[in-house]
């Protein structure tokens, strides 16, 4: 496509009100609504992150246009109900991603930029600190607080507006991401263990207590127990600092790859992988590991 002839994002804006036209637009897009649009969105943020995990990318311009497309679809909704438009979205970001860089527009415009100090004497000034402490700034103003903390007459009062260090923790995220950002937050108050050996004593109690209710044939509680072992590997995950969902996903990207290994190799020796016994998998299963191996 040439340049005289490259849409613009005036064009997609365009788009989706022709899509949502009651008359002229498509069935499919004039019926969709907040919540419907949704799981589209969550879906393709996923697809993004697949894209660049397999470094697909001649794949990412389309992967990154379908989650643009979800952002358009939202600014739609806003802008047939009077609630904003597409260029309100653009002004709160990028007023806001202004406030939260005052190392960088110290006047807090974007004409502004900073002089004298390098990117690595930032780094020595606690730039990340400051930009948590900027969030918490905006979450407790949205909460009708202006203190993350409140004095002891206030404690048995009405706390119902009391700003938390977990709000804006999206409930909808997936169960390991959640928890990860929860405990990150709790971990920026000082929630935290010293160390990852106080991370593997509590994996050990959680085993423990799983087992206990096991015992006791309580696979209700076990079931609950098991949530906590969940939690306590993802902190392991963020002491180490690594993503949980992405240690997870490597995982099932190695359990399928030497699943798929194992069919194979039952069927070079006329088994059905059904019909083998655990012996016979866990050999199959060992020698794929050993593949691996040899190839890294």
């Amino acid at each position: 496509m040439s340049d005289e002839t490259r849409y613009t994002l005036d064009d997609l804006l365009t788009l989706m009100a022709v899509l949502r036209d009651p008359d002229q637009g498509c069935p499919w897009d004039v019926k969709q609504n907040w919540d419907s649009i949704v799981p589209h969105t969550i879906e393709e943020a996923y697809e993004v992150a697949d894209a660049i995990e397999r470094r697909a990318f001649d794949e990412l311009p389309g992967e990154l246009g379908d989650l643009l497309f979800q952002v358009v679809y939202y600014a739609q909704f806003g802008s047939e109900e009077g609630r904003f438009d597409f260029d309100d979205i653009v002004h709160v970001l990028t007023a806001k991603m202004v406030n939260r860089h005052p190392h960088v527009f110290p006047d807090g415009s974007m004409a502004s930029r900073r002089s004298g100090i390098s990117a690595a004497e930032l780094e020595t000034q606690q730039v990340h600190s400051r930009w948590e402490a900027l969030k918490a700034q905006e979450r407790a103003a949205r909460a009708g607080d202006n203190s993350l903390v409140q004095g002891d007459d206030d404690v048995a009062g009405d706390t119902a507006n009391l700003a938390s260090a977990l709000d804006d923790v999206p409930r909808t995220l997936p169960a390991l991401s959640r928890a990860a950002k929860l405990s990150k937050r709790a971990a920026r108050v000082g929630f935290d263990w010293p160390d990852t050996q106080g991370v593997m004593a509590k994996l050990a109690e959680e085993l423990g207590e799983i087992q206990q209710a096991l015992d006791a044939g309580d696979r209700e509680h076990a079931a609950e127990e098991v949530g906590d072992l969940l939690f306590a590997a993802v902190n392991l995950a963020r002491q180490l600092g690594a993503d949980p969902e992405r240690c997870l996903r490597g995982t099932n990207e190695r359990f399928e790859r030497r699943f798929r290994y194992l069919e194979k190799a039952l069927a070079a020796e006329g088994v059905a992988v059904q019909e083998a016994d655990l012996e016979r998998m866990e050999r199959h299963w060992q020698a794929a590991k050993r593949t691996e191996s040899v190839a890294s």
